[in-house]
């Protein structure tokens, strides 16, 4: 929010809905991590042996397999909590560009040029959505199309970037660079160019009929 609050801005509709996305966004994220402290400490306590609280200040002993379950709950409600925030947080910012750019406000960066799969596969690492799993894309989405050659041409061109991942199903996690960003965010409400359509030329006109016969 500091951020967003540093920005010459003016009010309007989509301006604030930006203001309220982002407020949400934050609740959802500070919700988020409440749970996961709260699974770190009953996982802590429970194998220090100290009681926890199950509720309206009653504390107990609980077991290891108790404890599980509690921090499988908790995890269970981050994921509920952050299944769109990805998804939400890029609408957000195209949004963001956008109103901005309509206000004569023009990034400062050049969009970097890319084939429409390469601008896909960015928008999808923005999300969250791909993964790497025994060197093949892993996705999020059965509606997505990412090979793994479109990443190395975007990690080629230092857009994005990959770490591992501790999640047992994934190897590794596709990120955006601070170059990804920036082009990423530039690109948002660019104008696009039309390709030239061909121009047929002027139909000839028609042949006259014959004349009549010579006299």
């Amino acid at each position: 929010m500091d951020t967003l609050n540093a920005q010459p801005m003016y009010h309007s509709t989509a301006i604030h809905a930006v203001y309220a996305r982002v407020r949400q966004l934050a609740h959802l994220a500070s919700d988020a991590a409440d749970h996961l402290i709260d699974a770190v400490d009953l996982l802590d306590h429970t194998r220090a042996g100290l009681p926890v609280e199950l509720g309206d200040g009653f504390l107990a002993v609980v077991t290891e397999q108790e404890a599980r379950r509690g921090a499988g709950r908790c995890f269970t409600l981050v994921a509920s909590l952050t299944a769109l925030g990805s998804s939400d947080a890029l609408a957000t910012a195209e949004l963001f560009a956008v109103e901005r750019r309509l206000r004569g406000f023009a990034p400062k960066y050049q969009p970097p040029a890319l084939s429409p799969t390469q601008e896909s596969t960015l928008r999808a690492v923005a999300r969250g959505d791909v993964a790497i799993t025994s060197g093949k894309p892993y996705l999020r989405r059965e509606d997505l199309r990412v090979s793994i050659s479109t990443i190395r041409s975007l990690e080629s061109r230092g857009l994005v970037m990959r770490e591992d991942c501790p999640d047992w199903f994934r190897d590794e996690r596709v990120h955006l660079t601070a170059a990804g960003r920036r082009g990423l965010a530039a690109s948002f409400a660019r104008p696009r160019s039309t390709a030239p359509t061909a121009t047929r030329p002027p139909a000839r006109p028609a042949a006259t009929a014959a004349r009549a016969a010579v006299r």
